[in-house]
Protein backbone atom coordinates (compact mmCIF):
# COMPACT_ATOMS: atom_id res chain seq x y z
CA UNK A 1 0.00 0.00 0.00
CA UNK A 2 1.73 3.15 -0.97
CA UNK A 3 0.10 6.51 0.72
CA UNK A 4 1.18 8.88 -1.45
CA UNK A 5 0.38 7.18 -4.76
CA UNK A 6 -3.00 6.90 -2.99
CA UNK A 7 -3.24 10.53 -2.27
CA UNK A 8 -2.28 11.24 -5.96
CA UNK A 9 -5.51 9.21 -7.40
CA UNK A 10 -7.58 11.02 -5.10
CA UNK A 11 -6.54 14.41 -6.50
CA UNK A 12 -6.39 13.10 -9.82
CA UNK A 13 -10.31 11.71 -9.44
CA UNK A 14 -11.12 14.23 -7.62
CA UNK A 15 -10.59 16.88 -10.93
CA UNK A 16 -11.71 14.30 -13.22
CA UNK A 17 -14.91 14.78 -11.68
CA UNK A 18 -14.24 18.48 -11.05
CA UNK A 19 -14.96 18.92 -7.55
CA UNK A 20 -13.94 21.86 -5.10
CA UNK A 21 -12.34 20.00 -2.65
CA UNK A 22 -10.41 16.55 -1.75
CA UNK A 23 -10.38 15.13 1.83
CA UNK A 24 -7.12 13.21 2.20
CA UNK A 25 -5.85 11.19 5.31
CA UNK A 26 -3.12 13.26 7.47
CA UNK A 27 0.23 12.40 7.56
CA UNK A 28 3.27 14.64 7.47
CA UNK A 29 4.85 13.64 4.64
CA UNK A 30 1.35 14.08 2.37
CA UNK A 31 0.22 17.96 4.27
CA UNK A 32 3.82 18.86 2.99
CA UNK A 33 3.56 17.48 -0.64
CA UNK A 34 0.06 19.53 -0.41
CA UNK A 35 2.06 22.50 0.94
CA UNK A 36 4.51 22.37 -2.00
CA UNK A 37 1.19 22.49 -4.79
CA UNK A 38 0.14 25.30 -2.93
CA UNK A 39 2.92 27.06 -2.96
CA UNK A 40 3.27 26.19 -6.44
CA UNK A 41 0.20 27.43 -7.32
CA UNK A 42 -1.64 24.04 -9.06
CA UNK A 43 -3.81 23.83 -5.84
CA UNK A 44 -6.00 26.48 -4.30
CA UNK A 45 -5.82 25.87 -0.06
CA UNK A 46 -4.51 23.50 1.67
CA UNK A 47 -6.11 22.85 5.22
CA UNK A 48 -5.30 20.86 8.28
CA UNK A 49 -8.81 19.87 9.49
CA UNK A 50 -9.61 17.75 12.52
CA UNK A 51 -7.98 16.20 15.65
CA UNK A 52 -6.00 13.12 16.44
CA UNK A 53 -7.38 10.00 14.65
CA UNK A 54 -9.36 11.88 12.50
CA UNK A 55 -7.06 14.45 11.13
CA UNK A 56 -7.50 15.42 7.71
CA UNK A 57 -6.09 17.84 5.15
CA UNK A 58 -8.38 19.82 2.73
CA UNK A 59 -7.51 20.71 -0.68
CA UNK A 60 -9.31 23.39 -2.31
CA UNK A 61 -8.61 22.34 -6.58
CA UNK A 62 -7.82 24.55 -9.14
CA UNK A 63 -9.60 25.06 -12.38
CA UNK A 64 -9.13 27.56 -15.15
CA UNK A 65 -12.57 27.66 -17.61
CA UNK A 66 -13.15 24.26 -16.15
CA UNK A 67 -10.15 22.60 -16.98
CA UNK A 68 -8.03 21.28 -14.13
CA UNK A 69 -4.78 23.07 -13.39
CA UNK A 70 -3.43 20.09 -12.58
CA UNK A 71 -3.00 17.88 -16.50
CA UNK A 72 -0.92 14.79 -14.83
CA UNK A 73 0.37 13.30 -11.76
CA UNK A 74 3.07 10.79 -12.07
CA UNK A 75 4.45 8.47 -8.91
CA UNK A 76 8.14 7.82 -9.60
CA UNK A 77 9.52 6.34 -6.34
CA UNK A 78 7.32 3.84 -5.38
CA UNK A 79 7.83 1.21 -2.88
CA UNK A 80 9.25 -1.54 -4.53
CA UNK A 81 11.56 0.31 -6.95
CA UNK A 82 13.10 3.60 -4.87
CA UNK A 83 14.40 6.61 -7.27
CA UNK A 84 17.01 8.44 -6.20
CA UNK A 85 19.23 11.26 -8.48
CA UNK A 86 21.63 13.82 -7.83
CA UNK A 87 20.82 17.40 -8.23
CA UNK A 88 22.65 17.27 -12.08
CA UNK A 89 20.14 14.83 -12.97
CA UNK A 90 17.51 16.43 -11.74
CA UNK A 91 14.94 16.58 -14.68
CA UNK A 92 12.21 19.74 -15.56
CA UNK A 93 8.49 17.99 -15.94
CA UNK A 94 7.33 19.11 -19.16
CA UNK A 95 9.84 21.46 -20.50
CA UNK A 96 10.37 23.21 -17.43
CA UNK A 97 6.91 24.40 -16.87
CA UNK A 98 5.98 20.72 -14.61
CA UNK A 99 7.26 20.29 -10.80
CA UNK A 100 9.29 17.41 -9.44
CA UNK A 101 9.05 16.59 -6.08
CA UNK A 102 12.06 15.68 -4.19
CA UNK A 103 12.45 14.42 -0.46
CA UNK A 104 16.26 15.68 0.42
CA UNK A 105 18.34 15.92 3.72
CA UNK A 106 16.27 19.14 4.06
CA UNK A 107 13.32 18.15 3.44
CA UNK A 108 10.84 17.73 0.58
CA UNK A 109 11.62 20.63 -1.79
CA UNK A 110 10.98 21.65 -5.71
CA UNK A 111 13.32 19.88 -8.29
CA UNK A 112 14.09 23.79 -9.06
CA UNK A 113 15.10 24.53 -5.50
CA UNK A 114 17.49 21.22 -5.16
CA UNK A 115 18.84 22.20 -8.36
CA UNK A 116 19.54 25.33 -6.81
CA UNK A 117 20.73 23.67 -3.88
CA UNK A 118 22.76 21.42 -4.95
CA UNK A 119 20.60 18.49 -3.22
CA UNK A 120 20.01 15.22 -4.62
CA UNK A 121 17.59 12.71 -3.10
CA UNK A 122 14.57 10.67 -3.96
CA UNK A 123 11.89 11.64 -6.41
CA UNK A 124 8.60 11.15 -5.18
CA UNK A 125 6.36 12.82 -8.13
CA UNK A 126 6.27 15.04 -11.09
CA UNK A 127 3.22 16.91 -11.41
CA UNK A 128 2.19 18.51 -15.34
Amino acid sequence: MDPIADMLTQIRNAQAVQKDTVDISFSNLKYEIAKILEKEGVVEKVEKRGRKARKKIEIALKYDNKIPAISGIHRLSKPGQRVYKSYKDIGRAKGGQGIVIISTSKGLMTGKEARKQKLGGEVICEIR
